[in-house]
């Protein structure tokens, strides 16, 4: 006869069961969040909008899906930096065109703002292989461009883009000149013990003991903690110690091991910073980091006397 208490375990062992197998089903769901609720998926705004020089880029990835992009100038002849913005997760990039705005007047740079696919006007549906492509897509397209310095590519990344991004610069050492990660995780197999604490016992990877059966099962572990120790280029973090999403451990975790083979690593800390709203809480601090990063890793170019 099964005791009460048999019962009980039996029944927190079917949920706990049930709700890991729905996890592992819909993780895609989880991770990418192209549309957020109460909105379509479409933009909002474009920037246009926000009287910004602009061009609609389309884009093939290496299969063949088919990618929307902003290239926004900072002046028509601009030669200086230009950066491949990575999105985080949720939303579309017209989310990110008021951050956008202020990046050009304070950095002078321009900016290549990339749909994921499955996000907004791109096709398809996102999955970490897929991302992967779709970033190659974009800086196999910028360094065939003429109008632009195609030295100085930076490649910038907050959350999810950040893993986007480090897996990117790891893959091109001789096309992009250096990497700037905010608020960016260790590995979403991490973050899923941070969202979900009960699944700690069955998955991990930075600092976890045991056998974790459930990380086999994840199909974008987005392990930017074994990335970042590969990439030779210079980082910058930038770390906001208010994130409410993401532990900023994680950011203090990247950066060691980055910075074990890796000497060009610069870590920054504001203590007032949110998960999305460093770059404004962080004020003329901010700004002024990322400039001096350009300084050591895309300097401008002197023009010979005549």
């Amino acid at each position: 006869m099964v005791s009460y208490m048999g019962l009980i375990l039996y029944g927190v062992g079917g949920i706990v069961v049930a709700g890991i197998a729905v996890l592992v089903a819909f993780q895609e769901k989880l991770v990418y969040v192209p549309v957020l609720p109460g909105l379509t998926k479409s933009y909002p705004i474009t920037p246009a909008r926000l009287r910004l020089l602009y061009e609609d880029v389309w884009l093939r990835s290496s299969d063949g899906v088919r990618l929307h992009a902003w290239f926004i100038k900072f002046l028509p002849d601009c030669r200086g930096p230009t950066i491949i913005f990575f999105q985080e997760n949720a939303g579309n990039i017209a989310h990110r065109l008021e951050m956008v705005r202020i990046m050009l007047q304070q950095l002078q740079c321009n900016v290549f703002m990339l749909s994921y696919r499955g996000y907004g006007a791109s096709d398809g549906y996102p999955s970490q292989h897929g991302i992967a492509k779709d970033a190659q897509a974009a800086l196999d397209h910028l360094v065939q461009r003429t109008d632009i310095d195609t030295k100085r590519i930076l490649v910038f990344g907050r959350s999810l883009g950040g893993a986007v991004g480090a897996e990117l610069t790891k893959n091109n050492p001789d096309k992009v000149a250096g990497l700037i990660l905010e608020n960016t995780f260790t590995s979403i197999l991490d973050m899923a013990g941070v969202l979900l604490p009960f699944l700690k016992w069955f998955i991990g990877k930075s600092g976890t003991k045991g056998p974790k059966p459930l990380n086999r099962f994840v199909r974008s572990p987005w392990n930017t903690i074994d990335v970042v120790g590969e990439i030779r280029q210079p980082i910058l973090f930038l770390s906001g110690l208010q994130d409410e999403m993401v532990p900023p451990s994680h950011m203090e975790m990247l950066y060691v091991k980055a910075a074990t083979r890796n000497k060009n690593c610069l870590f920054v800390e504001f203590p007032s910073g949110m998960h999305m709203d460093t770059w404004l809480s962080g004020g003329d601090r901010y700004w002024k980091t990322i400039q001096d990063f350009f300084k050591m890793t895309v300097p401008e170019k002197k023009e010979a006397d005549s």
